[in-house]
C-alpha cells in the first residue's frame, strides 16, 4: 500500500510542478524588465534650419506599446509625434517588435526661440512593469536653437585684380563667424584674421581671377558660423581683362630623347611611342603634380610670414611669361595644348635661386614635369614655387629669410635648358609674379588695405 501511495503522490506531484514551472515563466515573460532599444540620428549640436532625424526602436520581447517625440523648451513641451502599436497574437508575438521613423524639426514651424532645445524620445513595450505600463527607455538630446546667421561686409572700398592676377580685401565679420572667405564663381579663397594688432572682428583674403576666368564673373563674400548659418556679402571689385600670349613649342625627337630619361619614375608603357609617353606627361602627370599644389596649400600658416615686394631673379632674362597659351607641335602637327602658370628665368648655368620673401618650406623634392622643387608658404594662403632646380639646399619645415639662397637653375624635369620656373600660388590658384614684383602695386593693393585694420 505504501509504495502505491508513493506512486500516486508522484504521479500528483509531476503536473503539479509543470504547472508550477509553466506559471514561473509566464510571469517571468509578462514582467520582463528590458526597456526597448533606440538609437536616434543625427545628434546636432545646433539646430538652425529644419533638420531630418531617423528614428529605431526595438523590444523584441514583449513588444512596442507607445513611442513619444516631442520638443521641450522654456517649460513647455511640443510633440512631434505618437504612435501607439496594437497586442497581437498569443504574447504579443504578432505585435510590433522594430519600428523606424524619419521625421524633420524645423524650428521656425515650432516656433522656437533661439537658446537651448530638447529632444525627448520615449517608448513603452508590454511588459506589466511599472503598473502595467511597461518598461520605459528614455533618449534625451540637448541643442542649441540658432537661426541668425553671422555678419560679413566688406571694409577695403577699392578692389582691383587683373584677369590671372590677385587681390587682397579687407572685410568685418560677427564673433560668432566661424569660416569666412571669398567665393570667386565656385572656388572659394578662406580669409584669415588680420592679426593681435587689428581692429577686433576683422579679416584679410587673399583671393584669385583665375587666367582662364570668363568675363563677369560671380565674386561675394562668404560666412558661416557654428550652427551652420551661412550669410553672403557682395562688395566692388573692378576687373581688368587681359590678353595672355601664344607660343608654339615644337618638339623634336632629340628634345624626346633628352628628356624622356628622367620620367624613369613614372609608369609608361614602353611599347608606346615617345611621342605618346610624352604626351602622358604633359597632361596626366602634370594634372597630378597641380594637385599636390593644390593640397600643398591647405598648410599654409594664418599669419603673414612675408613683407614688402617680392624678390626677381638677378641678373636673369624672362624667357616664358604667366598664362602663355602653348600648342605643342610634332613633325608638323599639333598634338598638345597647355598654359604655362609661372615665368621662366635664365641666367648662367647653376644660378643661385633666392628666397622672394620670408617664408616656411612645404615642399623640396622632386615634383613630376617641374622637376626639383621647392615650395615656400608666406602664410594666410600665399605660395611661391622654385622648379628646374639643379640642387635644393633647404630642408621641409625650414623657415627662410627673403634673400635666403634655397637652391640653383637646373634643367631638370620637362625642362628644354638650364632656367628658374618661378610661380605664385594663392591658395593653390597660379597668379602672375610680376605682381608681387612690383612695390607699387605691393603699396596700392596690400599695404594700404592692411592699414585700414590697425587700431588706433
Amino acid at each position: 500500500m505504501g509504495k502505491i501511495k508513493r506512486i500516486v503522490y508522484s504521479l500528483t506531484l509531476v503536473p503539479l510542478l509543470i504547472i508550477l514551472v509553466l506559471f514561473g515563466w509566464f510571469l517571468t515573460v509578462i514582467f520582463e524588465g528590458e526597456k526597448p532599444a533606440m538609437t536616434l540620428q543625427p545628434l546636432p549640436e545646433y539646430l538652425s534650419k529644419e533638420q531630418k532625424f531617423s528614428l529605431k526602436v526595438e523590444d523584441r520581447k514583449r513588444g512596442l506599446r507607445r513611442v513619444k517625440v516631442a520638443i521641450r523648451q522654456g517649460g513647455r513641451e511640443i510633440p512631434v509625434f505618437e504612435r501607439r502599436f496594437p497586442f497581437i497574437g498569443l504574447l504579443n508575438r504578432k505585435g510590433v517588435h522594430l519600428f523606424s521613423e524619419e521625421f524633420l524639426l524645423d524650428p521656425e514651424e515650432l516656433n522656437l526661440v533661439q537658446g537651448r532645445v530638447d529632444l525627448t524620445v520615449r517608448a513603452w513595450d508590454y511588459a506589466m512593469k511599472n503598473g502595467g505600463d511597461g518598461n520605459l527607455s528614455l533618449v534625451e538630446h540637448k541643442m542649441t536653437v540658432d537661426t541668425i546667421p553671422p555678419s560679413i561686409s566688406p571694409v577695403s572700398p577699392i578692389n582691383n585684380v587683373y584677369q590671372g592676377g590677385a587681390c587682397l580685401i579687407v572685410y568685418r565679420t560677427s564673433s560668432d563667424t566661424l569660416e569666412s572667405g571669398v567665393y570667386v564663381n565656385d572656388i572659394f579663397f578662406p580669409g584669415f584674421p588680420a592679426g593681435v594688432d587689428s581692429k577686433e572682428g576683422y579679416h584679410v583674403c587673399y583671393f584669385a581671377l583665375p587666367h582662364e576666368a570668363k568675363p563677369k564673373p560671380t565674386l561675394f563674400l562668404w560666412a558661416r558660423d557654428k550652427a551652420g548659418n551661412i550669410s553672403k556679402a557682395t562688395f566692388y571689385c573692378h576687373i581688368i581683362r587681359k590678353r595672355f600670349r601664344r607660343e608654339k613649342m615644337r618638339i623634336s625627337d632629340r628634345f624626346l630623347k633628352k628628356v624622356l630619361p628622367y620620367f624613369s619614375f613614372y609608369p609608361l608603357d614602353s611599347e608606346d611611342t615617345d611621342i605618346k609617353k610624352f604626351l602622358k606627361i604633359n597632361n596626366q602627370l602634370r594634372r597630378e603634380n597641380h594637385q599636390t599644389f593644390h593640397e600643398l596649400a591647405k598648410k599654409t600658416s594664418p599669419r603673414r610670414l612675408w613683407k614688402g615686394p617680392f624678390l626677381r631673379m638677378k641678373n636673369a632674362a624672362t624667357m616664358a611669361q604667366f598664362a602663355d597659351r602653348r600648342s605643342y607641335y610634332y613633325k608638323g602637327r599639333k598634338v598638345d595644348e597647355q598654359v604655362h602658370l609661372g615665368v621662366d628665368l635664365a641666367s648662367l648655368a647653376g644660378s643661385p635661386v633666392q628666397a622672394s620673401n620670408r617664408g616656411r618650406v612645404v615642399f623640396a623634392g622632386r615634383l613630376g614635369i617641374y622637376g626639383n622643387t621647392v615650395v615656400l608658404d608666406h602664410g594666410q594662403g600665399l605660395a611661391s614655387v622654385y622648379s628646374h632646380l639643379s640642387a635644393i639646399m633647404v630642408a621641409m619645415d625650414q623657415e627662410v629669410d627673403k634673400g635666403a639662397i634655397i637652391g640653383r637653375t637646373g634643367q631638370t624635369g620637362l625642362a628644354g635648358g638650364d632656367h628658374l620656373h618661378f610661380a605664385v600660388m594663392v591658395h593653390g590658384v597660379f597668379v602672375n609674379p610680376i605682381e608681387w614684383w612690383d612695390p607699387h602695386w605691393i603699396r596700392d593693393n596690400i599695404t594700404k588695405k592692411l592699414a585700414l585694420i590697425r587700431k588706433d
